[in-house]
């Protein structure tokens, strides 16, 4: 069967045509611009491609309540042109298919499960480090959403003693975003992350604020493996210094051979590589069709 994927980043679109074993036929990019001119875009790439579900992973807040008058919304985003839009109808207006949709972190999460490095598991974790942060959360078997949907990337942290810098969260100032996201490292050290030097002390600062997200999601969570993805995680430097801090954090306290003797299999990168977001979104869509066909 042909499922259409989405991954609607708040910096660019990816649309993809795949099956119901993740792999993909084709793909394509474009930057995220106003609803009126990206929407379009869109539309006429599916138009003629045949799918017969689509599943949407998007950048938020969203609103994901079916009950909700405005389930499939983009709700409170700055994005100027996309707050309150409602993206899901106007997409199921062009396709009368069965829909996913979730937030692009927790597709992300959802397409490692599938066919990345959570295959097998009950419990996982992504968390993207990026444009902005935003942790994915799969519990039970099945995905997280609550009250709202998880915004992860909005906890609060405890400061760096060497670190002067006060966020560049609009929200929140210094929360885990406004410390760790790809424009807070380059309005600190006045570069973008790729420009620094592997050795550059930003980087075990970088490893400080993540990794203290990383041991409190393990504290309330317990998630059987964390997934690392996202612009800033590019840098292959970053692992082991979040996966020293993240022991450091935890003192011997969570008592699992996981994380005392395994962490390098316990906090990695994604299996999908960047392709995570849009193998989540195939997984929505296919996971709609399912529950589509055994409904009838």
């Amino acid at each position: 069967m042909r499922i259409g994927a989405i991954e609607a980043g708040g910096t660019k679109f990816v649309c993809g045509i795949g099956d119901e074993n993740g792999r993909f036929e084709h793909r394509i990019s474009f930057p995220t611009e106003h609803p009126d001119q990206t929407l379009p875009r869109v539309i006429t790439y599916f138009q003629d491609k045949g799918v017969e579900a689509m599943g949407i992973g998007s950048f938020g807040p969203i609103d994901i309540r079916q009950d909700s008058p405005t389930y499939g919304y983009v709700t409170t985003t700055p994005k100027p042109g996309w707050g309150n839009y409602d993206l899901l109808g106007t997409l199921k207006q062009a396709f009368p298919v069965p829909f996913g949709f979730d937030t692009d972190v927790n597709a992300a999460v959802y397409g490692e499960v599938k066919w990345g490095a959570g295959q097998g598991l009950s419990s996982c974790l992504y968390i993207t480090v990026g444009t902005g942060v935003g942790i994915g959360v799969y519990s039970e078997g099945q995905l997280v959403h609550g009250l709202v949907h998880p915004e992860g990337g909005h906890l609060l942290t405890r400061r760096h003693p060497e670190d002067d810098f006060v966020g560049s969260c609009p929200y929140h100032g210094d929360c885990l975003e406004g410390m760790a996201a790809g424009p807070a490292i380059e309005a600190r050290w006045g570069k973008k992350g790729h420009e620094l030097p592997v050795d550059h002390r930003a980087w075990k600062m970088e490893a400080f604020y993540i990794a203290q997200s990383i041991t409190d999601a393990i504290l309330l969570l317990s998630p059987q493996k964390i997934i690392l993805g996202g612009g800033v995680m590019q840098q292959p430097q970053l692992y082991p210094l979040i996966r020293e801090a993240v022991l450091l954090n935890l003192n011997g306290y969570v008592s699992s051979s996981a994380i005392l003797d395994h962490m390098e299999e316990y906090i990695v990168s994604p299996g999908l590589g960047q392709q995570a977001g849009l193998g989540g979104a195939l997984a929505l869509g296919l996971t709609a069709w399912n529950n589509r066909v055994s409904s009838i």
